[in-house]
């Protein structure tokens, strides 16, 4: 048979024409030039980068009837034996099927005898990960120390199976996967010297296919050639490789941006009916959000798309969503991409993931579709921001405690800079003086016993109020007021300004006559009330006779826990 697949009829004979691999063509041709060889060489990366091509290039290059020379002639009888696989001193061993003990050993016994045709014998050992680890043994000695007339390139996909003291003997070059605009150039370079017509697009989509490896790119070319009458069409290269076109994605996409799951769904199914693989189609989802995402973020770098050609209904569609939705997606897809891997039904589970899409409460916060919904967002941070803002200013400036429980905080600036300091202690000290003349023992009983009513109606009628309130306690009373000592500030700001009225209504309902309060600190409650005591007992008037159990039990449990009934 004839005939030669693209691939091979194509590989490179020259370093130069090996496809984006400059980091490493440039240095091998540097070290050609100057006779500044390593004696062996580890060629890593992707399949179909070039490894082996290199290799051989290098073994043409170094017995090259010209050397030194950057390139081989591929003229000579050495070249052209080596390109055909006639000369025996050029020795390409597989190590996939030769990867045992007794392999290695023949190459070590075989390695000190001269060549035989040409100046150096080179020993190409492909996949060399695949050696066992008494192999590698065995290799260790000869790679360190091999004769001036041996040179070793091994080459491989999965470098990190080498042991390190292979490695370690050996020049290392890493080959990277070929870009698509590399793979498109070479391929429309052939295309074009073959004189076959194509379609662009058809060779960005073999490119896509390929994933960064010509060996792939140029077997698929060879395929859609063969499948195409006189052009090859986007159409073909879609049919043979079971990509999903840009349209369908584009229409999917579209749907999930309007909340339509009748054409998502409507268009999946006609995708996966037709033939295509339902775990590609999610890949080219997560990569269709993802530029959509950089197109966001660098409108000028189209370059970098990987499934999406910017026009102008790709930006629309992009228009559609904001940046949180997108990266919700791309989670949501990736987590179901780990889910097709397991399950028996994959196609049922990409389903789901965009049931999930369309119908994921986020969606219509981000897309914009209910306006109002945002509105009412809005309108909320709003009220919370006027909240802490109010809070901040009684920091800034507590209200004091005012004679008139209906009095409103209303007062103007400069009135509330003359209430700050000393004068609000002393006006609450004299309020709460005035009421202790009225108060009494049995009053404060009566209260304290239906205070937890209280706060049930209050929790009842105001929740905001209810927790403001329970910073508080009652400490004394008269028939028509109430002394709450509260513990913080603020909440006894709170209370006396924003809740007034609210309090002093279930306090009606409760007690019927205790409808006002007033409020302090409980450190400034305690100073009244040492001082009150004091006056009393100067005018002969001891309010609380002392009285040794009594005292002794504060001591033990404290006064608060303690409570006090008159028989």
């Amino acid at each position: 048979m004839s005939y030669q697949a693209l691939y091979r009829v194509w590989r490179p004979q020259l370093l130069e024409d090996v496809v984006g691999q400059m980091h490493i063509t440039k240095t091998l041709k540097n070290a050609l030039i100057q006779q500044k060889l390593a004696h062996a060489y580890l060629f890593s990366g992707p399949r179909g980068t070039g490894k082996t091509s290199a290799a051989k290039i290098i073994a043409k290059a170094i017995n090259c009837e010209r050397a030194p020379v950057a390139e081989p002639c591929n003229e000579c009888a050495a070249c052209r034996g080596i390109t055909a696989g006639s000369i025996v001193d050029v020795i390409e061993i597989d190590a996939a099927s030769n990867n045992g003990v007794d392999e290695i050993r023949d190459i070590r016994d075989k390695v000190k005898f001269a060549p035989s045709e040409v100046r150096y014998k080179v020993y190409i050992i492909d996949e060399v990960h695949m050696l066992s680890t008494g192999a590698f043994n065995a290799l260790l000695k000869t790679l360190e120390e091999p004769p001036a007339h041996v040179i070793f390139i091994l080459a491989t996909t999965e470098p990190h199976k080498i042991p390190l003291t292979i490695i370690s003997r050996t020049q290392r070059f890493d080959f990277k996967p070929i870009t698509n605009g590399e793979l498109v150039d070479r391929m429309k370079h052939i295309m074009e010297t073959n004189e076959q017509t194509y379609e662009e697009e058809a060779l960005f989509l073999i490119a896509r296919a390929a994933d960064g490896g010509m060996r792939d790119a140029l077997s698929l070319l060879d395929q859609a050639i063969s499948f195409s009458d006189e052009k090859v069409s986007a159409e073909d290269v879609l049919m043979i490789t079971g990509t999903v076109s840009r349209e369908a994605l584009m229409t999917i996409a579209r749907s999930l941006g309007h909340g339509d799951t009748k054409e998502a769904l409507e268009t999946l199914d006609r995708v996966l009916r037709g033939g295509k693989d339902g775990k590609r189609l999610l890949e080219d989802l997560i990569y269709v959000f993802r530029d959509m995402l950089l197109f966001k973020a660098a409108p000028e770098a189209t370059h970098l798309f990987e499934r999406s050609v910017l026009n102008e209904e790709f930006s629309q569609i992009a228009a559609g969503f904001q940046n949180e939705w997108l990266y919700a997606a791309i989670d949501a897809l990736t987590e179901s991409q780990q889910e097709m891997k397991w399950s028996q039904h994959p196609n049922i589970v990409l389903e789901l993931a965009l049931i999930k899409l369309l119908n994921a409460r986020s969606w219509r916060e981000t897309t914009g579709v209910e306006a109002s919904s945002n509105a009412a967002v809005q309108e909320l941070e709003g009220k919370l921001s006027k909240l802490e803002n109010a809070i901040k200013q009684l920091q800034a400036a507590p209200s004091t405690v005012e004679g008139d429980g209906n009095k409103k905080a209303s007062a103007s600036a400069p009135r509330r800079k003359m209430q700050k300091g000393s004068q609000q202690p002393r006006a609450a000290t004299g309020q709460v003086k005035e009421m202790l003349q009225e108060a009494s023992k049995q009053q404060l009983q009566q209260v304290t016993s239906r205070w937890g009513e209280v706060m049930e109606r209050m929790k009842t009628t105001s929740v905001p109020g209810h927790a403001w309130l329970s910073d508080s306690k009652p400490v004394a009373a008269s028939e028509t007021k109430v002394l709450l000592a509260f513990q913080n500030e603020m909440h006894r700001d709170m209370m006396d300004t924003k809740f007034r009225e609210t309090l002093c209504q279930v306090l009606a309902d409760v007690f019927g006559d205790h409808s006002d309060f007033l409020t302090l600190l409980g450190s400034q409650w305690e100073k009244i009330k040492e001082e009150y005591v004091k006056v009393r007992q100067e005018d002969g008037e001891d309010p609380a006779p002392a009285n040794p159990l009594i005292d002794e039990a504060v001591k033990l449990v404290g006064e608060d826990l303690i409570e006090m009934t008159d028989k």
